[in-house]
């Protein structure tokens, strides 16, 4: 941690990063299951699904490393094993699939959601407790993006 003098005192700070590990967490996992999903995607939608989960995988990739730069922004090392990802998020991993598209994308609808209403309740936490305008400005911009991307998801399966 560094010493730091913009207004956040170190306690809010540390709040503020505890919440965007949360997050750094589950975005990472969702880029792994994504990824997965894009080499395993099969069916009659396969191209699609195949064209649109790398663009979402590459999305998150660059989210994840957004979120690891807000982190160290307030001063703070941002994690980066896996054990720390595994602890700290609260999506699931799906092993035994075998490329069905339309678990696919409900699994990925439900990471998304999960995220999202993750951030819409620590933006609260964010700016009344924490005093943190910045991150939560930053989160509600992640917030809208899962929200674009869950759209997109939830528009393939109806």
């Amino acid at each position: 941690m560094e010493k730091l003098n913009t207004g956040l005192s170190e306690e809010n700070r540390f709040g503020a990063v505890s919440i965007l590990h949360h997050l750094l967490a589950d975005e990472f996992v969702l880029y792994t299951k994504t990824r997965k999903y894009h080499w395993n995607v099969t069916g009659m939608h396969f191209k699609s699904l195949h064209e649109m989960f790398e663009k979402h995988y590459k999305d998150l990739e660059e989210k994840i490393d957004d979120v690891a730069e807000r982190v160290r922004a307030l001063g703070y090392f941002a994690m980066g094993t896996l054990q720390q990802f595994s602890e700290l998020t609260r999506l699931e991993e799906h092993v035994d699939e075998d490329g069905n598209a339309e678990v696919m994308v409900q699994n990925l609808v439900k990471d998304h959601e999960t995220i999202i209403a993750y951030l819409r309740k620590n933006l609260e936490t964010v700016i009344e407790k924490y005093h943190d305008a910045g991150t939560s400005d930053f989160i509600t911009g992640i917030m809208k993006d899962h929200e674009k991307m869950a759209w997109m998801l939830r528009a393939y399966s109806e």
